[in-house]
């Protein structure tokens, strides 16, 4: 019984992302992700991470869910949990429940530490939709203790008691000690019928290091997963430039599609970004979105925060939903990544179809969108 609950469960929370993405490409004017920080105290602490502190208090509830109402009250379609350590709040749950109350899907973003079959169930009852956890590596090291060895139990509770979406990052970078171990995170993560996802650590600004031949290589093999349309986009977009040095030419849409909810309340560009613009949460507005929609942040060219670029992705789309096709289908590192069904399907209704014109003036009739 509890598998075919799951199985409904996935089939509507499915229904509700594509009403998401319809309702992210009808118009610009509503941010398309929020990550809101209710705990900047973590358990855990990596070396890498400029994101937690040992000694902050949970934010007070009754706030916390003003924050999540106001989020709601922007048009906000998706809201994470974040942190620190977000399972550390007392009221993680309550939280939840009062996203998906609003109507927006409900993430959370966590080190996986704290589970258990019952925090897991509550989750389930909380309405949760999504679940995160990065693992580092294979075996804790001085750098990072986030290892599959302390946490694949966690990964088979998971998978057996979750009725919520879960994926599983994995990073590839010149600090990480054993490039190899990201693959064989990813590969766990598919056997157990997870999601994955794959980033490029970055330094303390987000900015990123070149990656040399072995780590490009890992990096190609977990790109080849068979993961879906947005992970393949983003890293053949937007990741394969960064991991050989080179620079992105892109309009960054955080501060408007994006939003960061620091544990002060205030809206920042990204956790890497932290003080642009610096603008308590109650005060922002549609002006507040509309400008940071259009402004030119320095540090994008170089950004290696995927979620930010995942969502600026969707604006792309919109404007130039053929240029971005283009750009998804070529290349020279077609040789060594394969596309998902989903961009193969795009190409050939647009590209190579006896048909593609008839396809493409249909496109351009449904992309004249709200602007």
């Amino acid at each position: 019984m509890s598998t075919l609950r799951g199985r409904a469960g996935g089939v509507t929370r499915r229904v509700r992302m594509a009403r998401v993405l319809a309702d992210a490409f009808r118009s610009r004017h509503r941010p398309i992700l929020a990550q809101i920080v209710p705990m900047r105290r973590c358990n855990l602490s990596c070396t890498y991470c400029n994101e937690y502190d040992k000694a902050s208090d949970p934010v007070p509830v009754d706030r916390m869910l003003a924050r999540i109402d106001r989020l709601a009250d922007l048009g906000t379609l998706m809201v994470d949990l974040s942190g620190g350590e977000p399972l550390l709040h007392p009221d993680a749950d309550q939280l939840i429940a009062r996203i998906r109350q609003r109507g927006m899907m409900a993430g959370l973003l966590t080190n996986g530490y704290l589970l258990s079959p019952d925090r897991i169930r509550r989750l389930n009852r909380a309405g949760l939709d999504r679940l995160q956890i990065s693992i580092d590596n294979i075996v804790p090291d001085d750098v990072s203790v986030k290892s599959l060895k302390v946490l694949d139990r966690k990964l088979e509770l998971l998978a057996e008691h979750a009725r919520f979406d879960v994926n599983i990052n994995t990073v590839v970078g010149n600090g990480i000690g054993q490039p190899q171990d990201a693959l064989v995170i990813a590969k766990r993560a598919r056997e157990l019928g997870f999601g994955t996802s794959v980033g490029v650590i970055h330094d303390v600004a987000g900015q990123i290091v070149p990656l040399d031949a072995e780590r490009r290589q890992v990096h190609a093999s977990i790109s080849n997963l068979g993961r879906g349309f947005y992970s393949h986009a983003h890293d053949h977009v937007f990741q394969q430039n960064l991991i050989d040095g080179k620079s992105n030419d892109w309009q960054c849409r955080a501060g408007a599609r994006y939003l960061y909810v620091c544990e002060d309340g205030l809206v920042h560009w990204c956790s890497q970004q932290r003080g642009m613009p610096g603008i308590a949460l109650d005060r922002y507005g549609v002006a507040d979105l509309e400008r940071e929609y259009r402004s030119v942040k320095s540090c994008a060219p170089h950004c290696t925060v995927s979620c930010v670029h995942r969502v600026s992705l969707v604006d792309e789309i919109r404007e130039s939903p053929l240029e971005t096709l283009g750009r998804l289908t070529s290349g020279p590192e077609r040789a060594t990544r394969r596309p998902p069904a989903s961009v193969k399907l795009l190409t050939w209704l647009f590209v190579t179809s006896r048909h593609h014109q008839t396809f493409r003036r249909l496109a351009s009739r449904a992309f004249r969108l709200a602007r």
